[in-house]
Formats: C-alpha cells, structure tokens, sequence
C-alpha cells in the first residue's frame, strides 16, 4: 500500500486465504453481545467484552503485519494499489450510509413520529399512548418512563472536543504535506499531534458520558433521546477509536522509513478515514447537541 515493484501488469497478488476475517467476526460478536449484556445488566458481560477487544486487537495487528508484509516483500504493483484505493473509496460510501442512517432516523424521531404522536397534523392524534402526551423534544419515553432527565448542552465538553477534531485535521494535513515534501520531522510530529488530539477527544467523551449517567440521568434507558443520542455519538466514539489505531499503525511505519512521496497510499487511506470522521462529528455537534 505504499511501495509499488516493476512487476508487468498482468501479474496481479492474491493472497492466501486469510484468518482476519473470521477474527474479527468473532470479535465484533463478542463485543456487541458483551455490551448488551452489560446494558441489561445480565452475567458475564465484562468478560465478553475483554474477549472481545483482546481479539479486535489481535486483528488488527496480525492483519496490519501481513499486508505490510507483502507491500514490503515486492508482492503490489499498481492494479493492486487501484484495488485498494477503489475498496477504500467503496468503504467510506458505506460508512457514509451507515451514519446517514441514524442521522435519517433521528429527523424522522424528532420532526415526524414524535410531533405527530403529539396531535400534530391532519393525521397527529395523542391517543395512541395516552390523552395527555405532548410532542415535547428531548422526550423520556411514554409516560415519562426514562425519568426526568437533562439534555447534553453543546458549550462543553462537546465544543472542546470540536476544536479537538477539527485541529487534528489540520495536524493531519501539516503531516501529509511533511510526508511529499521528503520532511520524515514533520511527518511524524503531525501526526503524534493527530494521535494526542484523538485520544484526548476520546478520554473527553467517555467522562462526557460519565457526567450524563450520573449527573443528567441521560441513560440508555431515557426513551428516544437517550437511545438516539448514545447510537450516534457511541458509533462515531468507536470509529475514532479505531481510526486512532490505523494513526499509530501508520506513525510506527513512517518512524520506519515506509512512505516515500510519491507512494504513501496506506498514509492516505487513514487520512481520508479521519476526515471523514470529522465531518461526521460536525453533524453530530449540529444535529444532536445544538439544534
């Protein structure tokens, strides 16, 4: 992914069937079902979940190694490096969707189900729950069943992990620009920062969502607002997490003399995952903490 041999064009890698796959499978399995556990406060779901980042991260080393590895040892030539920026290009479409989802299924929440199960519009009646439902966003739940709770305001934590985001970026693109101008200092300096500043958005967000459980009781059990607002800012929370992974799996292949600046494509897949994950986090300061 980021060195090309003089291989003629019509030899093209395959690699051997790989383990990776199933890994992670198994992994995400763990981690979901660990998670659910703990959500219903049900058996060993702690211990799911360390299975499961113990083998999340086993992964992800193994799976790195060996396409490193082959990058290395000659194997890609430039169908293969195609291949990759075309299945680059195809995964962020579908994380696009994927978030697109949420954020569809909070508008339609929040601007149609709930006004309408208010009374609002020509087909609103509040007599499907009961007669003295209001419309009112954020709502608990029918009957008020996720308790009195306090929205998450956007000028905290929120606007301080913006600027956190929004920095790394620009750390990131110093980087980049460090990477083609042959400058191995700038290269590695951004993106220890781009790392540093990812962590700390996701150090931020976990006390975030401590001072929420303890202190607004915004808990999964806080009716819509609660479960919409946990599945958008968690799934984004997971993503940075991973993309700050790929970051130091790049950094330590940088400090190592891998990229050139002509071939860097691993260096840019990470870079146009991270970006991507700040404009998703951009919509969510917008749509889920200020509107």
């Amino acid at each position: 992914m980021s060195q090309h041999n003089d291989t003629p064009s019509s030899h093209y890698f395959v690699p051997e069937p790989s383990p990776w796959p199933f890994i992670a499978m198994f992994a995400m399995f763990a981690l979901l079902a660990g998670t659910a556990l703990i959500i219903n406060d049900i058996g060993f779901g702690n211990v799911l979940v360390t299975l499961g980042a113990l083998l999340l991260t086993y992964m992800l080393y193994g799976w790195f190694r060996d396409v490193v590895g082959e990058n290395l040892s000659g194997q890609y030539n430039h169908q293969v490096d195609r291949s990759f920026r075309q299945g680059m290009y195809w995964f962020i479409a579908s994380e696009v969707f994927f978030f697109a989802s949420f954020f569809g299924a909070l508008y339609y929440i929040r601007n149609i189900a709930v006004p309408w199960l208010g009374g609002a519009g020509y087909l609103g009646t509040s007599a499907l729950l009961y007669s003295q439902f209001t419309g009112d966003w954020p709502t608990a739940g029918p009957g008020d069943l996720g308790g009195d709770l306090t929205p998450m305001g956007a000028w905290g934590i929120p606007a301080l992990n913006t600027m956190l985001l929004l920095s790394s970026g620009a750390t990131l693109t110093w980087a980049h620009w460090g990477l083609k101008l042959n400058n191995q200092k700038t290269l590695v300096r951004g993106l220890i920062a781009t790392i540093t500043l990812g962590l700390l958005f996701v150090g931020f967000q976990a006390y975030e969502y401590q001072h929420a459980f303890a202190e607004l009781n915004l808990t999964l059990a806080s009716g819509v607002y609660g479960s919409t607002f946990y599945i958008l800012t968690g799934f984004h929370g997971m993503h940075v997490t991973l993309g700050a992974i790929m970051l130091i799996a790049i950094l330590g292949r940088s400090m190592k003399g891998h990229f050139s600046p002509r071939n860097h494509f691993a260096f840019e897949a990470v870079a146009w995952y991270w970006h991507f994950v700040d404009v998703v986090w951009l919509g969510l300061f917008i749509f889920v903490y200020m509107v």
